[in-house]
């Protein structure tokens, strides 16, 4: 399997050779050349312009959809069975997930359906938004303003579908929404650090898009602020626009550009992405776009990832070029829930709720490591090849050498919850200054309402899984009334420590909330080494001369070595013995003691510890671990269950009876 992998790897790459030949030019461009001043939070309440915002009466469902279902050809596409990756995801050693630092609300008992939650953190300040309002928070969660109308800052319109960007490099907040009169999208450049005391840049109505920009998302990047939309203008018309990034920081006139998306194949509704430089250093390279692409769609011969390019001139906005698609084949997945409609998954009590097929979720994120660049980006998947559904999260890490490189598939897995029976969808995710990849995402099933989790894997770990356990964010205690559940949800990193994961989505509490959950993978301590595991030995016929082999981790931020690890059977004595290291920050050792141990007596189950014990171990909670291992009996099969005949009225005078036996 490994070298069919490796070799679809490189057919992919040849053909992204191949097709880097194929360019085209902007189908639009124009420029604003008039930019509105918009005073402070602070100093609208203080003069009385505020605009509060204000919740219906009675639920009220907004931003009808503009978008057509996305279709499949029925029988067309692979896998024919369950999706192909989630039996290594359920086989991953997980490590208890760390409970989340903050939980707070955002938007209580909205009537809004749905509430579409995005936020994004800063140094100071959390700021999130929802489809008619946003309020800023301090890094506590405490609230600086009062709820404010979108209106307030994007003057006399709140649509809705806001994006909240935090630009870390220029220590900017953006408050953007998509607009129809005329048709394009809006955006508000905070010109300075603090949304609550500085003015805006307003860039009001100008952006205009052709047809209704539908489910729009935003990124950054070095050279412009890049936007996608499920709009339909046409094969050769706009769907990716670039805004002039370092005009408007200064609320200058600013030129933007318009491109179409050569090659894409949909069923319908459609949602690409821009990568979004998340954190660290600066990009200097083209922006790249990314979709899906299921095979189960017409046009489409395989499931694969299509990329394009783009190169903007802002001397000269004519020449900027949009190159490709280029595609990287992927493992086998099915995106298309119910042939397309927007019901999907069953609550315990209430309608089917919209799986969000076909989108690449909020956001496709972009970093730069020593050597390499990484992005990240997620979409739903139903895992259930029997007929039945269950959503999981098909997540990818691209990396390329250096920008202009191509990019390849590093790792790819599919997630779903533990929990039997239980959809995890609408994910997001970012990737803190160590690597580590942190995921949000929604569940619901006929057992629990609507609830958000966490995820996530540490950079050191095998490749492909997620390896922390399902961790809770917040429970809902009431269901969905409507099959909308949040278009979008919003993961940001926080810049403050580069380590934070700050994620807002909905859940119901009982009305239509939007949650705030912080939480961190990296850790927080200098010396923390710990026991993990104890490997061997396991039930099986045992001998008198055993070997002991465990597991270590270190959970600190320092390398450690020369570690001290002992092991005890039955409250013996303890074996003393070292591992030598080093072992990395985030990294597992196993090691093998020399001295061997005696679980010679047949029937018996022995109890086995074993410990580290660095002495300047800052955390001494997770230092040791324990197990019962059997000397079984060499022979011994038993009848485990009877599974029939079962209980009914139609049994018969010749019934089978079917045993379990070990």
């Amino acid at each position: 399997m490994r070298k069919i992998f490796i070799l679809i790897s490189i057919m992919a790459c040849a053909s992204l050779v191949a097709q880097e030949a194929k360019q085209s030019h902007p189908s639009s461009n124009g420029i604003i050349t008039t930019v509105k001043y918009v005073p402070s939070l602070a100093d609208q309440i203080a003069n009385g312009t505020f605009i509060p915002s204000v919740n219906p009466d009675k639920p009220t469902e907004v931003n009808l959809k503009h978008r057509g279902a996305n279709k499949a050809i029925p029988g067309k596409g692979y896998p024919k069975g369950n999706d192909p990756l989630i039996q290594s995801q359920r086989s991953a050693s997980k490590y208890q997930g760390r409970t989340p630092t903050l939980v707070f609300d955002a938007d209580q008992n909205s009537n809004i359906t749905p509430t579409d939650p995005t936020g994004a953190v800063g140094p100071n300040h959390y700021l999130a938004a929802w489809n008619t309002g946003f309020r800023i928070f301090d890094k506590d969660g405490n609230p600086l303003v009062a709820e404010a109308s979108l209106a307030t800052v994007l003057t006399g319109n709140a649509t809705g579908d806001p994006i909240i960007l935090y630009d870390h490099e220029a220590d900017r907040f953006i408050i953007t929404e998509f607009d129809s009169s005329p048709n394009g999208f809006e955006m508000a450049i905070c010109e300075g650090p603090d949304p609550v005391n500085d003015g805006w840049y307003l860039y009001l109505n100008q952006f205009e898009t052709g047809a209704f920009p539908d489910y729009t998302k935003f990124s950054i990047w070095h050279d412009a602020y890049y936007i996608t939309a499920n709009v339909n203008n046409g094969a050769n018309g706009d769907r990716v626009w670039a805004v002039e990034r370092e005009k408007m920081l200064d609320g200058a006139p600013a030129q933007y550009v318009g491109f179409p998306l050569p090659g894409i194949a949909t069923g319908g509704f459609y949602s690409p992405h821009g990568l979004n430089w998340t954190a660290g250093d600066t990009p200097s390279g083209d922006h790249t776009v990314v979709y899906l692409q299921d095979d189960a769609w017409a046009g489409v011969a395989d499931d694969h990832v299509k990329l394009w390019n783009i190169a903007v001139d802002w001397a000269n906005v004519a020449s900027s070029t949009i190159t490709g698609p280029t595609e990287i084949m992927t493992s086998d997945f099915t995106s298309v829930f119910d042939g397309g409609s927007f019901a999907n998954l069953e609550q315990a009590t209430g309608p089917d709720v919209d799986a969000l097929q076909a989108t690449i979720m909020n956001q496709a994120q972009w970093r730069k490591f020593p050597g390499y660049n990484s992005a990240l980006f997620n979409f739903v998947v139903d895992t259930d090849g029997s007929g039945g559904e269950l959503a999981g999260i098909r997540w990818f890490e691209l990396r390329q050498d250096a920008e202009g490189m191509p990019w390849s598939i590093y790792q790819e897995g599919t997630y779903i919850s533990p929990v039997s029976g239980r959809h995890a969808f609408s994910g997001s995710m970012a990737m803190d200054d160590n690597g580590n990849i942190g995921l949000a995402y929604t569940t619901v099933s006929t057992e629990d309402n609507i609830a958000i989790h966490y995820t996530g894997r540490f950079n050191a770990d095998p490749l492909n899984v997620m390896t922390v356990d399902e961790t809770l964010i917040a429970q809902g205690s009431n269901e969905s009334s409507s099959t909308r559940v949040a278009d979008y949800v919003h993961m940001t990193l926080d810049p403050a420590d580069g380590k934070s994961f700050w994620h807002i989505a909905e859940y119901f509490n009982p009305g239509r909330d939007n949650v705030v959950g912080v939480f961190k993978l990296a850790p927080d301590l200098a010396n923390d080494m710990g026991a993990l595991s104890i490997d061997n030995p396991v039930n099986a016929v045992l001998s008198s001369d055993e070997i002991i082999g465990i597991t270590v981790r270190n959970y600190g931020i320092e390398e450690q070595s020369n570690i001290p690890v002992s092991y005890q059977v039955d409250g013996g004595p303890w074996v003393n013995e070292t591992v030598a290291g080093p072992v990395a920050s985030g990294a597992n050792a196993p090691y093998v003691f020399t001295q061997t141990a005696d679980f010679s007596t047949v029937g018996q189950t022995y109890t086995i510890t074993a410990a580290v014990s660095l002495g300047s171990d800052e955390n001494l909670t997770n230092d040791t671990v324990s197990v019962q291992v059997t000397n079984l009996h060499p022979d011994d099969i038993g009848v485990t269950a009877i599974t029939a005949p079962i209980t009914g009225t139609d049994l018969s005078a010749t019934e089978s009876v079917i045993v379990t036996i070990q």
